[in-house]
């Protein structure tokens, strides 16, 4: 058997930008509409850091407006939900995003209660989690929505395939499977007390490691011709001493020989978030300007 199709988030999520772009300038053209994306970022956290200044590079980038709020550690969580009933109110804004994780003095949950649903582009907000699960129209995680694309992609239909996403998460693990759901898959969800996780794995179709442990699904574990989506980042050791490596929740090396396709870590599932954010940004545009884009809101 031949090695598994590297699938290049890189250069679907540069498709995905342009076609981002295509709509905002349809948006700024036909109806004097400029997406505006909102990052707030409370803290000095490096890695937060990063994305952020990813966020509103990507986002200028594809004709938007970038409004950037950094607050300091200490900022209390009263001044934080003050920002964002401003940033709620501001007609220029249409998503608004909170860098998580925040300082522990600061109640996540509440902070992602006080975004408007219609501008949650994260699809954190209780509304958007609910309408995800029952099948009604709202804002979709981004990191599951981009896992999704790339297997649409690689397979086409999903119908009648049976799927397995390893992790739980709100953030994850959860809306991929309602994500999976709706496009008539099989799914399973497990986790740290599956019992007999390989024989579990061994029976799907479709693959999603979200579980943050580094390279804990092994290639033996695979059903042969699975495809498989790496959605773990983690830090590990490199072979040259004070150096780290890149690493996903699959070992690469043993599952790419038994996967029929198979994401990278990094270049896979990693662009695609902040493609499918500035897509989720475009849509609410349309939505709270009460306009109809070209092609619906299934052109990603």
């Amino acid at each position: 058997m031949s090695e598994a199709k590297i699938i290049d988030g890189n250069l679907f999520s540069e498709r995905l930008r342009q076609t981002v772009a295509e709509r905002v300038r349809e948006l700024r053209v036909d109806h004097h509409v400029t997406p505006g994306l909102a990052v707030v970022l409370v803290g000095e956290d490096p890695a937060s850091q990063v994305y952020v200044r990813n966020k509103r590079k990507r986002a200028v980038e594809v004709g938007m407006n970038s409004f950037e709020h950094t607050l300091a550690a200490d900022t209390t969580e009263h001044e934080l939900l003050t920002l964002i009933a401003g940033l709620n109110d501001d007609p220029a804004v249409h998503g608004i995003l909170v860098q998580l994780p925040l300082p522990t003095h600061i109640d996540e949950q509440k902070v992602i209660a006080a975004i408007r649903p219609e501008k949650d582009v994260d699809g954190f907000h209780p509304w958007n989690v609910g309408m995800l699960a029952s099948g009604g129209v709202g804002m979709v995680p981004c990191t599951p929505f981009g896992c999704l694309l790339l297997l649409k992609d690689q397979l086409g239909s999903l119908t009648g395939l049976k799927a397995i996403v390893v992790g739980r998460s709100n953030i994850v693990g959860k809306p991929m499977a309602h994500l999976l759901l709706r496009e008539s898959c099989t799914v399973t969800i497990a986790h740290s007390r599956t019992r007999d996780l390989p024989a579990e794995i061994g029976q799907a179709d479709i693959v999603i490691a979200a579980v943050g442990r580094p390279e804990m699904i092994k290639g033996e574990w695979l059903k042969p011709g699975a495809t498989v989506i790496d959605v773990g980042i983690n830090r590990v050791p490199a072979a040259e001493p004070g150096k780290t490596r890149l690493v996903g929740d699959v070992d690469f090396a043993s599952a790419k020989a038994v996967a029929g396709a198979i994401t990278p870590v990094p270049g896979g599932v990693g662009p695609m978030t902040i493609a499918c954010l500035l897509r989720n940004t475009v849509v609410a545009a349309a939505r709270l300007n009460r306009v109809a884009l070209a092609g619906g809101e299934d052109w990603a």
